[in-house]
């Protein structure tokens, strides 16, 4: 389950273009941006609905918690992208992932009215494709992944 922000264009943009590509169905998507947002499951991990808003928070099957940049890492990795997946957790780069993704979540309304849902969403659309081509590829015993052999 991934607790988000539905009313952000920014966050509705990633998250549906992500969930769109995932054919395994392994994501679930909870809008935290309700008036009245309850959720037993955040509750009982002591979230209110002002944490869910503050940063994008997940749970797993097996009810482990995460939240900020690991999110975006274990949710694209889920939905089989994991050229983006690697991006966010790239050793070098997490450190700066870190930092930035706060200052982005606190200011992710007036981002969006700059569109950057739109760039954004086009850009995780475009690896998705990508991501598809390589695994038709494989499938038909054509991969080009780094590591594996075809």
């Amino acid at each position: 389950m991934i607790y988000y922000d539905a009313s952000c264009p920014l966050c509705r943009e990633e998250m549906h273009a992500l969930t769109s590509h995932d054919h395994r169905q392994r994501l679930r998507l909870v809008d935290a941006s309700t008036p009245r947002f309850q959720d037993p499951d955040t509750a009982a991990a002591g979230l209110d609905a002002e944490a869910l808003m503050r940063l994008i928070h997940a749970r797993d099957a097996q009810g482990r918690w995460y939240r900020g940049v690991e999110v975006f890492e274990l949710a694209y990795r889920a939905a089989g992208l994991y050229g983006i997946a690697s991006v966010w957790g790239h050793p070098r780069l997490r450190p700066i992932w870190d930092r930035l993704y706060p200052w982005v979540a606190r200011f992710r309304q007036p981002l969006s009215r700059l569109r950057l849902n739109r760039l954004y969403g086009a850009m995780v659309r475009r690896a998705a494709k990508r991501a598809q081509r390589r695994s038709a590829g494989c499938a038909s015993g054509l991969c080009h992944l780094p590591g594996v052999d075809p």
